[in-house]
């Protein structure tokens, strides 16, 4: 490193640098969106319209007690607040990189110990001096872009983590959401087991009425306890997977167990009678998780220009400022002033096939964060079409099934009157209630699908956010 007097070289380097600057361009390539084929519409939508991921989530989701629920986990979630702190963290880091554009400067100074220790002599300047210090300046100058690739890719990173904040966010409402719905779906399955459980008992004491008199055999006995045992077995499943499922609800709220408190019923729950999904163009600009992987490979694609840039010299703008002197007495007088300045290259020499294979890995990184870019986009695509049919088909099934349990009601009633009457035997009235039970069993997971289906549809649209 060549050093010049400072009086005349730094007001040169200063001049020039804009020059430099100018002239200067950023190696690698500029990122671009990768071109995605896609259709003009999603093959299962039925409804045209403004997507439902325009609707805020309290906007679609009613039920009083869910929304506080909602509202807990957005304030208390660990796994929410890790990816906060995750943003706060790359928003440092990304000011850290943009501190390379300016100068660094270090500030040292010497005096001796006991008068036994030798002065330091600054650069340039031949002789030793007891008392000294000194102020080191050092400015790269960002010829080959490598300074503003790190910030874009810096940058990018912040962006991606935030986008993964949105994930997050995202898939708790959802997750809360679904977990309350599956509570109500045991509430009102808990009280079907209870009544059916009621009703066998109250059927075991006649057949053994019956059976003291008689009137029906051991066997019929049998069924109706058989029936019974069934019902209490199935009473005690759905104690423990109430339980296990305020357990759940109760982490998600980032709480200790706790009795989570229902608002409406699983039958009272609103369903919007239209759910469009919108364009699927719409998606790559509203899903959190392909923004996310898209702002992943656009810092990969910065990194490849910052392994390039490593290839090439640094030059820098380097420089001293400071005090010497013999004795501390004469340290702030104006001859005890030196200053000097120069420019500093350096480059890659024995190193340069290493800095070569370093810029083949990024490029590497840059293929696979592609991948993963368009791999996230089919995924996407996906989860909306499974939701849609989901949707539709779980309509058109709880529909089906509404009327089946209407009809078996009725079954049931002919069945116990035909019963009454003596025209046909207990095990008729067996046989209606036990298939009553059933579906009505079946009709509430039908409804909680339902809701279910809408919820997983507003999150495979990324709903919460405008584009």
């Amino acid at each position: 490193m060549k050093y010049y007097d400072c009086q005349n070289s730094w007001f040169r380097m200063v001049w020039l640098l804009p020059i430099l600057l100018l002239a200067s361009c950023a190696m690698g390539p500029d990122y671009a969106r990768p071109r995605i084929d896609m259709a003009d519409n999603f093959r299962m939508t039925e409804t045209e319209g403004q997507s439902i991921a325009n609707l805020s989530w309290w906007e679609l989701l009613q039920d009083e007690e869910l929304r506080h629920l909602i509202n807990q986990a957005l304030l208390e979630n660990k796994d929410l607040k890790q990816a906060v702190a995750s943003v706060e963290e790359l928003q440092a880091r990304l000011n850290i990189a943009r501190m390379d554009f300016l100068p660094k400067m270090d500030v040292s100074a010497n005096a001796p110990v006991a008068g036994k220790l030798g002065g330091f002599a600054p650069p340039g300047f031949p002789s030793a001096f007891n008392y000294f210090g000194q102020t080191t300046l050092n400015w790269e100058v960002d010829i080959w872009g490598r300074i503003r690739r790190s910030n874009e890719a810096a940058r990018a990173d912040l962006l991606a983590r935030e986008e993964n904040r949105r994930a997050i966010v995202l898939t708790l409402v959802g997750a809360v959401a679904q977990a309350y719905f599956d509570l109500l779906q045991f509430d009102m399955q808990l009280d079907i087991a209870r009544r059916a459980l009621s009703s066998w008992e109250e059927s075991v004491n006649i057949s053994r009425a019956q059976l003291q008199q008689g009137v029906v055999s051991r066997l019929d006995l049998d069924q109706f306890e058989a029936e019974r045992a069934n019902a209490a077995a199935r009473v005690a499943e759905l104690d423990r997977l109430m339980i296990q499922k305020e357990n759940e609800l109760s982490v998600l709220l980032g709480r200790n167990p706790i009795s989570i408190v229902r608002g409406r019923s699983l039958t009272e729950q609103l369903i919007p009678p239209e759910i469009p999904a919108g364009l699927p163009s719409e998606l790559l600009q509203r899903r959190p998780d392909i923004l996310q992987a898209e702002q992943t490979l656009a810092a990969a694609t910065a990194r490849i220009g910052v392994a390039k840039a490593e290839r090439f010299p640094k030059i820098s703008l380097t420089g001293f400022l400071g005090v010497a002197s013999p004795s501390l007495s004469n340290l702030l007088l104006s001859d005890s002033k030196f200053g000097v300045g120069g420019i500093g290259l350096a480059g890659p020499l024995l190193n340069a096939q290493s800095l070569g294979f370093q810029q083949r890995a990024a490029e590497a990184q840059a293929k696979q964060a592609l991948a993963q870019y368009e791999q996230t986009i089919l995924v996407a695509f996906k989860e909306v079409e499974d939701a849609l049919v989901a949707i539709r088909t779980a309509n058109e099934q709880r529909k089906a099934q509404q009327e089946q349990v209407e009809a078996l009601r009725s079954a049931l009633s002919t069945a116990d009157l035909r019963y009454q009457g003596g025209i046909t035997s207990y095990v008729d009235v067996l046989l209606a209630k036990r298939t009553l039970f059933d579906a009505e069993f079946a009709l509430m997971a039908s409804h909680r699908l339902h809701l279910v289906s809408v919820v997983q549809l507003y999150k495979a649209l990324g709903g919460g956010w405008l584009p």
